[in-house]
């Protein structure tokens, strides 16, 4: 039986203002995918995530992501993105509300089932309290990655997803890909030092100068 394909990417390319970021890409992801994407900054790697997270439409090509593609409907694109979790180079935390608020905020919206207390399981209840404005950075990427952590998405994407992570946190990131590669979902891991991410990646894309090709294992 063939594996499942979550996205599919043709000649897409992405300009803004006649600025070409990326062109001609040719992409698909399949269950149980891991992909480590390396480039060196500006070359088009957060425009890509963001591409894959349907924030951004290609300006050409086709595609297709978890059924989300052109004249979808609007409740097939809401639908579809609910299955998709970014977390960012910076962390997209509400600085006024507490970390406790941040994550229950977001499991309403999603309408995530119960489960365990995520604070708990990252090792921040006792700091739940808090504003997420007078977090450091590696409680706000671990607050993240606390509301990851009762539900499942199909497409990860993590954009330096070490940054701010102490070497005991880090083992959070492994356990949170394999649990979505192993539900038949896929991820993509862009970092800036390939190294750090080896062992969790099965492909490796590179991009550069707003193309990407798939590099060997």
């Amino acid at each position: 039986m063939a594996t499942p394909v979550l996205v599919r990417f043709v000649d897409v390319g992405f300009a803004v203002s006649g600025s070409v970021i990326l062109e001609g890409v040719d992409l698909t992801i399949r269950s149980g995918d891991v992909i480590g994407v390396s480039g060196p900054n500006g070359a088009g790697k957060t425009t890509l995530l963001r591409l894959l997270a349907t924030l951004h439409r290609p300006t050409s090509g086709t595609y297709s992501v978890l059924g989300i593609g052109p004249g979808c409907r609007p409740e097939e694109l809401a639908s579809g993105r609910r299955e998709i979790a970014l977390i960012g180079h910076t962390p997209a935390l509400w600085p006024d509300l507490t970390l406790r608020e941040n994550v229950d905020l977001v499991a309403r919206l999603r309408g995530d089932p119960p489960g365990a207390d995520p604070l708990e399981t990252v090792g921040l209840e006792r700091v739940a309290g808090w504003r997420a404005g007078h977090a450091s950075l590696g409680m706000q990427r671990r607050v993240e990655f606390a509301r990851l952590l009762n539900r499942t998405p199909r497409l990860l994407l993590l954009d330096e997803p070490l940054a701010g992570l102490d070497d005991a946190t880090r083992p959070l990131v492994d356990r949170t890909v394999a649990r979505v590669a192993d539900r038949g979902g896929a991820a993509l891991l862009v970092s800036h030092d390939p190294a750090a991410v080896t062992g969790l990646v099965t492909r490796r894309i590179a991009v550069s100068a707003g193309v990407v090709h798939e590099e060997p294992r």
